[in-house]
């Protein structure tokens, strides 16, 4: 049982004892430490926050505590009510509201959730106000209203129209070719709220839908990250209806994975490898991804005479890379698109337009698409802290004794080498060492990691 509290917001596992877990209480607290920072942002008479929150089990109960709150503390409250995170921050500007907040612990099981803490524009906190928000928790120095002063509740129930619509309008996305193709997909929305949008996507672009634990109930039926091991029902369903291709979305929709017609998967990597391939073909501009991606969006944006660029493992910091470097897309190998011309957030909805296009432009099935990029295979393996590791001792250590090769300190440790490389790094949303390798078969990716882990578990002793 956890709480983590990070860049990617307050994530906790339900129930439990309050400062060790994601209690009521504890709810309670960072949501007004959130409204308390929102109110120091600038001085105003009235303030507005975004809610949203994904399928899961406690999120109605997450819900009604920090809604509560924050009207408690004289914030008006947009609620979205079930919505994804992407639909959250494209909602949070045209509303004009100071802000947002999210529930939902995106691919974490069904025992967490989370808050995930949005700024005026729709885009995840900073380092710097993040921790300005944990500061005012710990000093619990939060001042609510009185009785004439508290905030309203209002509903809005559009946003997923809404949301589909700015998807459509964008000038990247070629609605017309892709209803022409006619295609028939197998959705996997893991019963969250993605088995509401994404299938109301597809229809307004021709696709004949196929649903597959579509039921928004919270209820996974599988381990909810959309990895190979996790999605055998839809590889077999895809396979048993004849589709050209599966699509799978993680609880809040923010991340995106395809499945071939063979139901094979494309590759939770490849999703952004594609869609960058597609609007580089359409626009000049950079591209940006995090340390742990692959190295084929380098390859792919480097033949389109680009600059790619690798960042901090964190969407924030994905973000604020493609600021600095003019990127016309980026986001992470999770399945992860971020695409400036519509918002500064990853959003599947945007990655399956984008992917279709591409699809319907090319001509191709997905198996022969996956054939047109470098080949590479992600090994992604992890370490459980509760072990009692001293992680920035290890990475120390580890960093010297391979000195001699071209290594990364921005976010952990990552050691490239000539035809593969390894990342070692703590992560932000669960307690564990992360280590992803990648080479040019999956046995060298596998054993490069397992090597790793081995050499990880000598030191520590």
């Amino acid at each position: 049982m956890t709480l983590i509290k990070s860049i990617s917001g307050i994530r906790g596992t339900i129930g439990g004892v309050v400062g060790q877990n994601l209690t009521p209480i504890d709810t309670v607290k960072f949501a007004a430490a959130y409204g308390s920072w929102i109110k120091q942002q600038r001085s105003k008479s009235t303030y507005r926050v975004v809610i949203g929150r994904d399928a899961r089990i406690s999120g109605e109960m997450i819900e009604n505590l920090v809604v509560s709150t924050l009207i408690g503390m004289g914030i008006d409250v947009i609620n979205l009510r079930l919505s994804t995170t992407p639909t959250v921050e494209i909602a949070v500007p045209m509303e004009h509201a100071d802000g947002g907040i999210i529930l939902t612990a995106s691919h974490n099981p069904k025992q967490w959730n989370a808050l995930k803490l949005l700024d005026a524009k729709g885009e995840f906190l900073n380092a710097k106000h993040s921790q300005k928000v944990l500061d005012i928790a710990a000093s619990e120095s939060v001042s609510f209203s009185d009785v004439g002063n508290l905030g309203k509740l209002f509903y809005n129930d559009a946003y997923f129209d809404l949301h589909i619509d700015a998807v459509t309008n964008l000038d990247l996305v070629n609605v017309e070719a892709i209803r022409k193709c006619r295609f028939k997909a197998v959705v996997d929305g893991v019963n969250s709220s993605g088995g509401i949008v994404v299938p109301l996507l597809l229809e307004r672009l021709g696709v004949t839908v196929i649903k597959l634990h579509c039921n928004p109930n919270g209820h996974f039926p599988h381990n909810p990250e959309p990895l190979k091991e996790h999605l055998r029902d839809l590889s077999e369903k895809v396979i048993q209806t004849g589709a050209d291709f599966g699509i799978a979305v993680d609880p809040d929709v923010d991340r995106l994975a395809f499945m071939d017609e063979n139901g094979l998967l494309f590759g939770e990597e490849y999703t952004l490898v594609a869609c960058a391939d597609y609007v580089l073909s359409q626009k000049k501009g950079n591209t940006v991804s995090n340390l742990s991606s692959t190295r084929a969006l380098r390859d792919i944006t480097e033949k389109h005479g680009a600059v790619y660029t690798a960042s901090a493992v964190g969407e924030v910091n994905v973000v604020a890379a493609m600021k600095t470097n003019n990127a016309v897309i980026g986001g992470e190998g999770n399945g992860g698109i971020i695409l400036p011309e519509s918002h500064y957030g990853r959003d599947a909805l945007v990655g399956i337009a984008l992917f279709l296009s591409l699809l319907a432009e090319k001509r191709l099935s997905v198996s022969a698409l996956k054939k047109t990029y470098p080949l590479y295979f992600m090994s992604k393996k992890k370490i459980d802290l509760s072990q009692g590791y001293d992680v920035e001792g290890l990475l120390g250590n580890m960093e010297k004794k391979y000195q001699n090769e071209i290594t990364t300190t921005i976010d952990g440790l990552k050691i490239d080498f000539s035809d593969s490389w390894v990342h070692l790094r703590k992560s932000n949303t669960e307690p564990i060492v992360r280590v992803y390798s990648e080479a040019p078969s999956q046995e060298e990716a596998d054993t490069l990691a397992n090597r790793f882990i081995f050499e990880l578990k000598s030191l520590s002793q």
